[in-house]
């Protein structure tokens, strides 16, 4: 047995099911936690000018990794934590304790991989090595009945191979003890928001008051929509709702950032359907999951194709970058409801449905005719959840530079507003100014004469704006919906 082994945690913020620690622990004598904050990430913008990350992922990681110090010195141990590039701060440390590895889960996108490169050849330097494990996904690629070159290119026929006939492995346990070396040097300080130039959070939004990053409150979650209030047996019902907590899984968050193991989160699934209903609402856990894995395939598949204007498809959507055009839709003033009050949501909170975000996707390409690539890196700046592949693939799917045959959907807006929020209360919970307006107007205020916007009190074009028709013909704010 060698002596020390660091441990890099990254998007893996978790004791439970947790193979890089695990195999640290087996291999070697003392265990050296880290986590590095890389300015990069916390300061650095997208090439359109975006913060990297925005205040409420930057919250959630901050909280993450404060949890999980707390759980790492309760088994005795404890997590290092430096903020400066990761290649460096690793490699100071690896050095001056001779450790004989670095394990870190491997990532597979661009900007990840470069940054594991960088720290795996400055441990070649010295001798050291940079050792790779798995924790991502729901199922392991060497379990799979095809190599990566070969997983195919429609969910539904990637679905048909697995979902039968590979079984699933059982997570890791949480180990018992983490033998942590005599390290003299100081620990580190978590750092803070304002250390990254971020504001604080509004609190006054369910979103802002129930994510919390940490593995504790991921498996409190957890607990509460399996078992304390068995919503997971009517979610396939309830998954498309808008407004409140309860009516979809919010797991997301503490998925992206590891703080929850997929396979865990299957785990409980299988037990709660063993001992309470095994239902359609039960098995769409597991669908959405798996859509979760084959975005991250689709992404070691296509590698950076699926972060290019052409997307994995080789068509060019076009779109033009018109930044005013795009700050009406990025600050929710487009004039269109069911847009804006989506928008307002995501600025105030970091979150959006998976509802909300087909439709502002789909309007922001379709009918305001801007490139693709600019929502998506607003999204990659806001989202409390925001993952690369998933993020990326569902955004190559609305711009109809996917791989699957279905891409390429239009919305109308109007009929999902009307179907999703019949009554508005969405719209009017994010969109104040819009709250005295009878429900079967909220969703086209432009459907009020001058009568009517002075009975209202809503005044078009002052109090909210006119829908926004540049570039828009194909905009379908029809009457018929």
């Amino acid at each position: 047995m060698d002596n020390i082994a660091i441990v890099w945690f990254r998007n893996d913020l978790r004791l439970h099911d947790n193979e890089m620690l695990t195999d640290a622990i087996q291999k070697a004598k003392f265990v050296l936690p880290l986590y590095v904050f890389d300015p990069g990430i916390f300061t650095g913008t997208t090439s359109f000018g975006f913060e990297k990350t925005a205040k409420f992922r930057t919250k959630f990681i901050l909280e993450s990794v404060e949890d999980l110090r707390k759980q790492l010195r309760l088994k005795g141990s404890d997590l290092i934590i430096r903020i400066g590039k990761p290649e460096e701060e690793i490699f100071i440390i690896a050095k001056e304790y001779k450790s004989s590895w670095v394990y870190c889960n491997r990532e597979r996108t661009d900007e990840e991989v470069k940054v594991q490169d960088r720290v795996e050849k400055k441990l070649w330097t010295i001798g050291q090595e940079l050792r790779f494990c798995r924790g991502k996904m729901l199922y392991y690629t060497a379990d799979l009945p095809f190599p990566i070159s070969q997983v195919p290119d429609t969910f539904s026929g990637y679905r048909k191979e697995i979902e039968y006939s590979v079984p699933l492995r059982k997570p890791l346990p949480v180990p018992e003890a983490i033998p942590f070396p005599d390290f003299k040097d100081d620990r580190g300080v978590l750092p803070t928001l304002a250390d990254f130039s971020k504001g604080d959070l509004p609190a006054d939004h369910i979103e802002n008051q129930n994510f919390k990053g940490g593995e504790t409150e991921g498996l409190k979650h957890l607990n509460h929509f399996v078992w304390e209030t068995n919503q997971i047996a009517s979610y396939k019902d309830t998954r498309n709702q808008l407004l409140g907590w309860s009516f979809s899984t919010k797991l997301s968050a503490w998925l992206s950032t590891g703080c929850l193991s997929p396979k865990y989160v299957i785990e409980q699934k299988l037990k709660f359907e063993e001992k309470v209903i095994k239902n359609e609402s039960t098995y769409w856990l597991y669908f959405e999951l798996l859509w979760r894995d084959y975005f991250r395939l689709m992404g070691k598949k296509y590698e950076n194709r699926i972060f290019q204007p052409r997307g994995i498809s080789h068509h060019d959507p076009g779109g033009s970058v018109d930044y005013a055009l795009f700050g009406l839709w990025a600050t929710g003033m487009t004039g269109v409801p069911f847009i804006d009050a989506n928008m307002r949501q995501l600025n105030s909170t970091g979150f959006m449905s998976n509802r909300g975000r087909q439709n502002v996707a789909s309007f922001l390409v379709k009918d305001l005719n801007i490139k693709w690539l600019m929502g998506a890196e607003y999204f990659e700046s806001l989202l409390l959840d925001y993952d690369p592949c998933s993020n990326y693939g569902n955004w190559n799917h609305i711009a109809g530079v996917g791989n699957d045959a279905k891409d390429d959907k239009y919305y109308n807006i109007l009929a999902q507003s009307r179907k999703y929020d019949p009554e508005g209360k969405f719209i009017k919970y994010w969109i104040p100014e819009l709250r005295p307006i009878p429900a079967h107007m909220v969703h086209d205020p432009g459907m009020m004469n001058q009568e009517d916007q002075h009975k209202y009190g809503v005044i078009l074009g002052k109090d909210y704006p006119m829908a926004v028709t540049t570039k828009a013909s194909r905009l379908k704010i029809e009457k018929t919906g």
